[in-house]
């Protein structure tokens, strides 16, 4: 219960806070134009999710690089827009500043809900069925995410309708910059992946920092939100508004008081969240100890792996020493009921080099908890483990050690 608690708040956490800004921003500046592409957009959104988690969980039609790419130009574009268009009074680059922002709030959408929507099915790859204990307290879990990020969407909705003057734009600026980072940095890392462009250490430091600081994001990005709140806490107990007759004046205070409680609402869920991704995952984490990297061949050029060594169905680790002195691993793993071969690195790109271990003849992100479809190994997408180059020839699975070192940096 506790894993998919944490995943499912990891997960979507960030995003409902900045959608719930987006959707404040869009409601306090009472455009008709907005309100309508924000609506249209969003629901396209949400049916592309769950149209792309489907595909996820069904065929091997999905590329994640690909779609991923996709979201990372969109968003970044939409912000350059954003902030290009924010201060304007002119009604085109109004209508323009609207449009860009509901294609953030969708590739948010697009970015996080599949991975949420897939847990049921990743959890019945275990369970095989839905009537088990396991499979419902793992929905429990799910359930409450769920509950936080959405009590957190409507309360920063809320309190972004009652911020005053440049408040609002300000909080919506820093919301979106600090979740383009997180696009900035995955959009280069497929880049340098692919040789689109070459690695530079100012590049490399800045996409090895936010990837290692990607819940550091999550809670500055709630911390913006718990400082409104405090804010607007502080100012209902001195509300100075003027007013005609006592019936106004309690109006007044009945607003202040919605304010207030909103507020607290908010630092609520907030102080959740934290608790959720910090103390509860800390607990929650169990120290599995990754099986021994195995011996294999090598001829200079290559990592030689016999069908031998691996013809048994269970998981095996090997591994090669770079010249700085990392060993990058990879696994390999024979496919249910088949002679082909499960072969990728021992990392992927959401949870990084953690790895995977075998349980009960299943194989299990060592991260997240997430089980692996064995048949699936070897294809890009999700949790699976990084793809990388190899051959099959007389009895042997031949790894290029060219191919390891592109991805070296998954392993400092």
């Amino acid at each position: 219960m506790l894993t998919y608690l944490i995943l499912t708040t990891r997960a979507i956490l960030m995003e409902t806070v900045i959608a719930g800004a987006i959707a404040g921003y869009t409601r306090k500046n009472n455009d008709k134009f907005a309100s309508k592409i924000m609506t249209v957009l969003s629901v396209a959104g949400l049916i592309a999710a769950i149209v792309m988690s489907v595909f996820k969980n069904n065929t091997n039609r999905v590329s994640s690089s690909f779609w991923n790419n996709v979201i990372y130009v969109a968003s970044i574009i939409a912000m350059l827009v954003v902030l290009i268009c924010v201060l304007s009074k002119k009604d085109i680059i109004k209508k323009i500043k609207w449009t860009a922002l509901s294609v953030f709030m969708a590739m948010m959408m697009l970015y996080a809900l599949p991975e949420v929507f897939s847990y049921p099915h990743q959890v019945l790859l275990s369970e095989r069925t839905i009537i088990s204990t396991d499979f419902l307290y793992d929905m429990i879990g799910m359930g409450f995410g769920i509950i936080i990020a959405i009590v957190m969407f409507f309360s920063a909705f809320f309190c972004m309708t009652r911020l005053e003057g440049r408040g609002s734009i300000l909080v919506l600026v820093v919301e979106m910059l600090l979740m383009t980072s997180r696009y900035l940095a995955g959009f280069f890392t497929v880049l340098m992946q692919n040789g689109t462009i070459k690695s530079n250490h100012t590049l490399f430091l800045f996409v090895i920092f936010i990837k290692n600081h990607t819940d550091q994001l999550m809670l500055a990005s709630i911390a913006v939100f718990v400082a409104t709140a405090l804010l607007l806490i502080f100012k209902s107990f001195n509300v100075n508004e003027p007013y005609r007759n006592p019936a106004q004046h309690r109006k007044i205070l009945a607003k202040w008081l919605r304010v207030r409680r909103w507020s607290v609402t908010l630092i609520a869920a907030a102080v959740c969240g934290m608790l959720v991704v910090t103390i509860v995952d800390a607990y929650n984490s169990q120290d599995v100890t990754l099986s021994p990297i195995e011996d294999c061949e090598s001829d200079g050029d290559n990592m030689i792996v016999s069908f031998e060594q691996v013809s048994d169905g269970h998981l095996h680790r090997f591994g090669y020493e770079s010249d700085n002195g990392i060993t990058i691993r990879f696994i390999v793993i024979q496919k249910p009921n088949s002679t082909s071969y499960g072969v990728g690195l021992d990392a992927c790109d959401i949870c990084g080099e953690t790895g995977y271990y075998e349980r009960d003849g299943q194989v299990v992100c060592n991260l997240c908890d997430v089980v692996m479809n064995i048949s699936t190994i070897g294809f890009k997408g999700g949790c699976n483990p990084i793809v990388i180059p190899y051959d099959i020839k007389n009895g042997q699975i031949i790894v290029p050690i060219d191919g390891l070192l592109e991805y070296e940096s998954e392993f400092k």
